[in-house]
Protein backbone atom coordinates (compact mmCIF):
# COMPACT_ATOMS: atom_id res chain seq x y z
CA UNK A 1 0.00 0.00 0.00
CA UNK A 2 1.44 3.37 -0.91
CA UNK A 3 0.27 6.04 1.76
CA UNK A 4 1.72 9.57 2.60
CA UNK A 5 0.20 9.08 6.23
CA UNK A 6 3.69 10.05 7.82
CA UNK A 7 3.81 13.12 5.88
CA UNK A 8 0.40 14.07 7.17
CA UNK A 9 1.60 13.20 10.74
CA UNK A 10 4.98 14.89 10.85
CA UNK A 11 4.61 18.30 13.15
CA UNK A 12 8.35 18.69 11.23
CA UNK A 13 8.13 21.76 8.73
CA UNK A 14 7.89 20.95 5.10
CA UNK A 15 9.18 21.77 1.59
CA UNK A 16 6.64 24.19 -0.56
CA UNK A 17 4.88 22.19 -2.91
CA UNK A 18 5.35 22.62 -6.54
CA UNK A 19 2.69 25.04 -8.23
CA UNK A 20 -0.53 22.35 -9.00
CA UNK A 21 -0.57 20.53 -5.79
CA UNK A 22 -2.76 22.68 -3.60
CA UNK A 23 -6.74 22.30 -3.51
CA UNK A 24 -9.34 23.99 -2.38
CA UNK A 25 -8.70 25.52 1.20
CA UNK A 26 -10.25 23.34 4.14
CA UNK A 27 -9.54 19.97 2.15
CA UNK A 28 -9.48 17.23 4.45
CA UNK A 29 -10.32 13.15 4.28
CA UNK A 30 -8.88 9.89 3.02
CA UNK A 31 -8.74 9.20 -0.63
CA UNK A 32 -8.44 5.50 -1.67
CA UNK A 33 -7.43 4.38 -4.68
CA UNK A 34 -6.16 0.68 -6.21
CA UNK A 35 -4.40 -0.57 -9.88
CA UNK A 36 -1.63 -0.83 -11.79
CA UNK A 37 1.81 -1.74 -9.98
CA UNK A 38 3.51 0.14 -13.09
CA UNK A 39 2.71 3.89 -11.93
CA UNK A 40 3.87 3.17 -8.71
CA UNK A 41 6.76 5.67 -8.63
CA UNK A 42 4.89 7.94 -10.14
CA UNK A 43 2.17 7.77 -7.53
CA UNK A 44 4.30 7.90 -4.65
CA UNK A 45 5.70 11.03 -5.96
CA UNK A 46 1.90 12.95 -6.41
CA UNK A 47 0.92 11.57 -3.28
CA UNK A 48 3.80 12.83 -0.95
CA UNK A 49 3.33 15.96 -2.97
CA UNK A 50 -0.42 16.27 -3.03
CA UNK A 51 -0.22 15.63 0.37
CA UNK A 52 2.65 18.53 1.36
CA UNK A 53 -0.06 21.06 -0.16
CA UNK A 54 -2.95 19.15 1.76
CA UNK A 55 -1.60 18.00 5.42
CA UNK A 56 -5.63 17.19 5.92
CA UNK A 57 -5.64 14.54 3.56
CA UNK A 58 -4.37 11.10 3.03
CA UNK A 59 -4.53 9.42 -0.36
CA UNK A 60 -3.74 5.83 0.00
CA UNK A 61 -3.22 3.63 -3.24
CA UNK A 62 -2.84 -0.32 -3.49
CA UNK A 63 -0.59 -1.51 -6.27
CA UNK A 64 -2.35 -4.49 -7.00
CA UNK A 65 -2.49 -4.88 -10.48
CA UNK A 66 -4.88 -3.29 -12.88
CA UNK A 67 -7.58 -6.32 -13.09
CA UNK A 68 -7.59 -5.63 -9.29
CA UNK A 69 -7.73 -2.13 -9.00
CA UNK A 70 -10.79 -2.14 -12.16
CA UNK A 71 -12.63 -4.79 -9.40
CA UNK A 72 -11.62 -2.90 -6.29
CA UNK A 73 -13.42 0.58 -7.99
CA UNK A 74 -16.67 -1.21 -9.59
CA UNK A 75 -17.43 -2.82 -5.81
CA UNK A 76 -16.78 0.67 -4.27
CA UNK A 77 -13.81 0.06 -2.84
CA UNK A 78 -11.92 2.68 -3.67
CA UNK A 79 -12.64 6.21 -4.94
CA UNK A 80 -10.62 5.80 -8.14
CA UNK A 81 -8.23 2.92 -10.18
CA UNK A 82 -5.11 3.19 -11.69
CA UNK A 83 -5.22 0.43 -14.69
CA UNK A 84 -2.96 0.31 -17.85
CA UNK A 85 -6.06 -0.15 -19.99
CA UNK A 86 -9.51 1.70 -20.06
CA UNK A 87 -12.06 -0.47 -19.40
CA UNK A 88 -14.11 -2.05 -22.66
CA UNK A 89 -17.16 -0.87 -23.41
CA UNK A 90 -18.54 -4.02 -22.98
CA UNK A 91 -17.62 -4.22 -19.64
CA UNK A 92 -18.86 -0.55 -19.00
CA UNK A 93 -23.07 -1.81 -20.28
CA UNK A 94 -21.88 -4.84 -17.73
CA UNK A 95 -21.00 -3.46 -15.04
CA UNK A 96 -22.92 -0.95 -11.99
CA UNK A 97 -20.04 1.23 -10.55
CA UNK A 98 -20.84 0.77 -6.52
CA UNK A 99 -19.03 4.42 -5.81
CA UNK A 100 -21.13 6.33 -8.37
CA UNK A 101 -23.97 7.81 -7.95
CA UNK A 102 -26.62 5.83 -10.06
CA UNK A 103 -26.56 6.27 -13.85
CA UNK A 104 -23.62 7.81 -13.29
CA UNK A 105 -21.08 7.19 -15.89
CA UNK A 106 -17.16 7.34 -15.26
CA UNK A 107 -14.18 9.17 -17.04
CA UNK A 108 -10.98 7.28 -17.99
CA UNK A 109 -8.21 9.79 -18.03
CA UNK A 110 -4.78 8.66 -20.14
CA UNK A 111 -2.27 10.72 -17.13
CA UNK A 112 0.69 8.11 -17.75
CA UNK A 113 2.60 7.03 -20.67
CA UNK A 114 5.69 5.43 -20.22
CA UNK A 115 7.52 2.84 -22.41
CA UNK A 116 7.11 -0.89 -21.78
CA UNK A 117 10.91 -2.51 -21.67
CA UNK A 118 11.90 -5.92 -22.39
CA UNK A 119 14.72 -6.97 -20.13
CA UNK A 120 16.93 -9.64 -19.72
CA UNK A 121 19.72 -10.80 -17.70
CA UNK A 122 22.87 -12.46 -19.49
CA UNK A 123 26.19 -11.92 -18.41
CA UNK A 124 28.21 -9.22 -19.98
CA UNK A 125 25.28 -8.04 -22.36
CA UNK A 126 23.75 -4.95 -21.77
CA UNK A 127 21.64 -4.13 -24.82
CA UNK A 128 20.55 -6.24 -27.89
CA UNK A 129 18.80 -5.61 -31.20
CA UNK A 130 14.91 -7.62 -31.71
CA UNK A 131 12.18 -7.09 -33.91
CA UNK A 132 9.14 -7.95 -33.15
CA UNK A 133 8.77 -11.59 -34.65
CA UNK A 134 11.85 -12.50 -32.52
CA UNK A 135 10.70 -11.44 -29.20
CA UNK A 136 7.12 -12.64 -30.00
CA UNK A 137 9.16 -16.25 -30.92
CA UNK A 138 11.04 -15.92 -27.07
CA UNK A 139 7.50 -15.25 -25.46
CA UNK A 140 5.91 -18.03 -27.20
CA UNK A 141 8.45 -20.30 -26.37
CA UNK A 142 9.20 -21.00 -30.18
CA UNK A 143 12.98 -19.64 -29.76
CA UNK A 144 14.41 -21.35 -27.20
CA UNK A 145 18.12 -20.38 -26.61
CA UNK A 146 20.15 -17.01 -26.63
CA UNK A 147 22.33 -17.66 -29.43
CA UNK A 148 19.58 -18.81 -31.84
CA UNK A 149 20.30 -17.56 -35.25
CA UNK A 150 16.77 -14.83 -35.14
CA UNK A 151 18.74 -13.43 -32.60
CA UNK A 152 22.43 -13.53 -33.55
CA UNK A 153 21.51 -12.36 -37.10
CA UNK A 154 20.56 -8.91 -35.79
CA UNK A 155 23.61 -8.54 -33.37
CA UNK A 156 26.67 -8.72 -35.67
CA UNK A 157 29.65 -8.79 -33.10
CA UNK A 158 27.88 -9.66 -29.77
CA UNK A 159 28.96 -12.68 -28.19
CA UNK A 160 26.06 -14.90 -27.50
CA UNK A 161 25.96 -17.36 -25.15
CA UNK A 162 24.67 -21.28 -25.40
CA UNK A 163 22.19 -20.73 -22.87
CA UNK A 164 18.77 -21.44 -22.58
CA UNK A 165 16.15 -18.53 -22.59
CA UNK A 166 13.99 -18.04 -19.36
CA UNK A 167 11.41 -15.87 -20.37
CA UNK A 168 8.97 -14.38 -17.01
CA UNK A 169 5.36 -13.38 -17.57
CA UNK A 170 3.18 -11.48 -14.99
CA UNK A 171 1.23 -14.43 -12.70
CA UNK A 172 -1.66 -11.27 -12.07
CA UNK A 173 -4.18 -9.80 -14.71
CA UNK A 174 -2.14 -6.81 -15.59
CA UNK A 175 -2.41 -3.77 -17.79
CA UNK A 176 1.74 -4.18 -18.65
CA UNK A 177 0.47 -7.83 -19.95
CA UNK A 178 -2.31 -6.68 -22.23
CA UNK A 179 -0.04 -3.71 -23.31
CA UNK A 180 2.87 -6.09 -24.48
CA UNK A 181 1.26 -8.87 -26.22
CA UNK A 182 -1.10 -6.03 -28.19
CA UNK A 183 2.40 -4.79 -29.15
CA UNK A 184 3.39 -8.56 -30.31
CA UNK A 185 -0.04 -9.30 -32.05
CA UNK A 186 0.01 -6.09 -34.39
CA UNK A 187 3.48 -5.78 -35.05
CA UNK A 188 4.07 -9.68 -35.22
CA UNK A 189 0.73 -11.45 -36.15
CA UNK A 190 2.08 -14.32 -37.87
CA UNK A 191 3.60 -15.49 -34.69
CA UNK A 192 1.97 -14.28 -31.83
CA UNK A 193 -1.98 -16.02 -32.26
CA UNK A 194 -2.56 -15.54 -28.83
CA UNK A 195 -5.87 -13.21 -27.63
CA UNK A 196 -5.06 -10.10 -26.45
CA UNK A 197 -5.67 -10.16 -23.07
CA UNK A 198 -4.53 -9.24 -19.49
CA UNK A 199 -3.73 -12.27 -18.47
CA UNK A 200 -0.88 -14.63 -20.11
CA UNK A 201 -2.40 -17.36 -22.34
CA UNK A 202 -2.55 -20.35 -20.38
CA UNK A 203 -1.70 -22.49 -23.34
CA UNK A 204 2.18 -21.46 -22.75
CA UNK A 205 3.93 -23.42 -20.50
CA UNK A 206 7.49 -21.80 -21.19
CA UNK A 207 9.29 -19.90 -18.77
CA UNK A 208 7.86 -19.11 -15.34
CA UNK A 209 5.62 -16.48 -14.04
CA UNK A 210 5.78 -13.71 -11.53
CA UNK A 211 3.29 -11.51 -10.05
CA UNK A 212 3.49 -7.36 -10.13
CA UNK A 213 5.67 -5.68 -11.50
CA UNK A 214 8.24 -5.90 -8.91
CA UNK A 215 7.99 -10.05 -9.43
CA UNK A 216 8.92 -9.85 -12.79
CA UNK A 217 11.59 -7.25 -12.41
CA UNK A 218 13.15 -9.50 -9.00
CA UNK A 219 12.54 -12.88 -11.01
CA UNK A 220 14.73 -11.52 -14.10
CA UNK A 221 17.38 -9.99 -12.00
CA UNK A 222 17.88 -12.90 -10.02
CA UNK A 223 17.73 -15.34 -12.92
CA UNK A 224 20.03 -16.39 -15.25
CA UNK A 225 19.18 -15.87 -19.32
CA UNK A 226 15.68 -14.72 -18.29
CA UNK A 227 13.86 -12.13 -19.98
CA UNK A 228 10.49 -10.20 -19.33
CA UNK A 229 8.59 -7.16 -20.06
CA UNK A 230 8.21 -4.10 -17.09
CA UNK A 231 7.25 -0.95 -17.14
CA UNK A 232 10.61 1.16 -17.79
CA UNK A 233 10.98 3.06 -14.65
CA UNK A 234 11.80 -0.48 -13.24
CA UNK A 235 14.50 -1.42 -15.52
CA UNK A 236 17.27 -0.15 -13.50
CA UNK A 237 20.87 -2.34 -14.84
CA UNK A 238 19.10 -5.06 -16.54
CA UNK A 239 19.97 -6.14 -20.21
CA UNK A 240 17.19 -3.80 -22.65
CA UNK A 241 16.00 -4.06 -26.01
CA UNK A 242 16.07 -1.98 -28.64
CA UNK A 243 12.72 -2.54 -31.04
CA UNK A 244 13.45 -2.53 -34.60
CA UNK A 245 11.06 0.47 -36.02
CA UNK A 246 10.74 0.49 -39.70
CA UNK A 247 14.37 -0.12 -40.55
CA UNK A 248 16.12 1.46 -37.35
CA UNK A 249 15.97 -0.08 -34.10
CA UNK A 250 14.99 1.85 -31.26
CA UNK A 251 15.82 2.44 -27.76
CA UNK A 252 12.51 2.79 -25.21
CA UNK A 253 12.68 6.55 -23.81
CA UNK A 254 9.69 9.00 -23.06
CA UNK A 255 10.05 10.76 -25.85
CA UNK A 256 9.85 8.09 -28.46
CA UNK A 257 7.08 6.33 -25.97
CA UNK A 258 4.89 9.99 -26.51
CA UNK A 259 5.77 9.54 -30.10
CA UNK A 260 3.13 6.77 -30.65
CA UNK A 261 0.53 8.33 -28.51
CA UNK A 262 0.79 11.42 -30.80
CA UNK A 263 0.66 9.02 -33.39
CA UNK A 264 -2.67 7.36 -32.10
CA UNK A 265 -6.55 7.98 -32.17
CA UNK A 266 -9.47 8.30 -29.28
CA UNK A 267 -11.23 5.49 -29.71
CA UNK A 268 -14.82 5.86 -31.37
CA UNK A 269 -18.04 5.49 -29.93
CA UNK A 270 -16.89 6.30 -26.51
CA UNK A 271 -18.45 8.66 -24.21
CA UNK A 272 -17.36 12.51 -24.09
CA UNK A 273 -14.97 12.21 -20.86
CA UNK A 274 -13.71 8.29 -21.36
CA UNK A 275 -10.46 9.27 -23.41
CA UNK A 276 -9.48 5.77 -24.58
CA UNK A 277 -6.56 5.69 -27.13
CA UNK A 278 -6.14 2.84 -30.20
CA UNK A 279 -2.53 2.73 -29.82
CA UNK A 280 -0.27 2.59 -33.35
CA UNK A 281 2.01 -0.26 -32.38
CA UNK A 282 2.73 -0.30 -36.22
CA UNK A 283 4.46 2.92 -36.48
CA UNK A 284 7.17 3.09 -39.02
CA UNK A 285 8.60 6.12 -37.29
CA UNK A 286 12.32 5.43 -36.37
CA UNK A 287 11.86 8.29 -33.35
CA UNK A 288 8.65 5.88 -31.81
CA UNK A 289 8.80 3.39 -29.49
CA UNK A 290 5.78 0.99 -30.06
CA UNK A 291 6.00 -1.24 -26.49
CA UNK A 292 4.38 1.43 -24.56
CA UNK A 293 1.48 1.69 -22.11
CA UNK A 294 -1.13 4.58 -21.21
CA UNK A 295 -2.07 4.35 -18.09
CA UNK A 296 -5.47 5.14 -17.04
CA UNK A 297 -7.00 6.85 -13.72
CA UNK A 298 -10.56 5.56 -13.74
CA UNK A 299 -13.36 7.54 -11.23
CA UNK A 300 -17.09 8.51 -11.17
CA UNK A 301 -18.22 11.56 -13.31
CA UNK A 302 -20.74 11.66 -10.09
CA UNK A 303 -20.22 10.15 -6.84
CA UNK A 304 -22.63 8.86 -4.43
CA UNK A 305 -20.71 10.51 -1.39
CA UNK A 306 -20.03 14.87 -2.84
CA UNK A 307 -16.72 14.69 -0.03
CA UNK A 308 -15.06 11.77 -2.14
CA UNK A 309 -16.34 13.72 -4.96
CA UNK A 310 -14.01 16.58 -3.92
CA UNK A 311 -10.99 15.03 -2.73
CA UNK A 312 -10.76 13.22 -6.07
CA UNK A 313 -11.64 16.22 -8.36
CA UNK A 314 -8.54 17.64 -6.31
CA UNK A 315 -6.12 14.84 -6.55
CA UNK A 316 -6.64 14.61 -10.05
CA UNK A 317 -6.61 17.97 -11.53
CA UNK A 318 -2.79 17.74 -9.16
CA UNK A 319 -1.48 14.79 -11.23
CA UNK A 320 -2.76 16.09 -14.78
CA UNK A 321 -0.95 19.16 -13.80
CA UNK A 322 1.69 20.78 -15.68
CA UNK A 323 3.88 20.02 -12.24
CA UNK A 324 2.05 16.82 -11.36
CA UNK A 325 3.27 15.59 -14.69
CA UNK A 326 7.19 16.73 -13.98
CA UNK A 327 6.68 14.69 -11.04
CA UNK A 328 5.76 11.60 -12.28
CA UNK A 329 8.81 12.11 -15.50
CA UNK A 330 11.32 12.94 -12.28
CA UNK A 331 9.77 9.95 -10.45
CA UNK A 332 9.38 7.40 -12.82
CA UNK A 333 10.37 8.08 -16.40
CA UNK A 334 7.36 8.98 -17.75
CA UNK A 335 6.42 11.37 -20.51
CA UNK A 336 4.28 14.19 -19.93
CA UNK A 337 0.79 14.50 -21.26
CA UNK A 338 0.51 16.50 -25.07
CA UNK A 339 -1.10 20.32 -24.03
CA UNK A 340 -3.73 19.17 -26.23
CA UNK A 341 -4.51 15.92 -24.20
CA UNK A 342 -3.63 18.06 -21.14
CA UNK A 343 -6.67 19.70 -21.83
CA UNK A 344 -9.48 17.14 -22.73
CA UNK A 345 -8.00 15.42 -19.65
CA UNK A 346 -8.42 18.72 -17.45
CA UNK A 347 -11.78 19.38 -19.09
CA UNK A 348 -12.98 15.55 -18.29
CA UNK A 349 -11.75 16.31 -14.74
CA UNK A 350 -14.25 19.44 -14.40
CA UNK A 351 -17.27 17.17 -14.78
CA UNK A 352 -16.34 15.50 -11.84
CA UNK A 353 -18.98 15.73 -9.13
Amino acid sequence: MLTGCATNESDEPTTPAEPGAEAPAGLSGTLVGAGASSIGAAMEGWIAEFQTANPDVTVNYDPSGSGAGRETFAGGGSAFAGSDRAFRTTELEEITFEACAPDSGIVQLPVYISPIAVIFNVDGIESLNMDADTIAGIFAGEITNWNDEAIASQNEGVDLPDLRITPVNRSDSSGTTENFVDYLAQAAPDVWTFEVSGDWPTELAAGEAAQGTSGVVDAVTNGTGTIGYADASRAGGLGQVSVLVGDTYVPFSPEAAAAVVDDSELQEGRADFDLTFDLNRNTADSGAYPIVLVAYLITCETFADSAQAELTQAFLRYVASDAGQANAAENAGSAPISATLSGQVNAAIDVIS
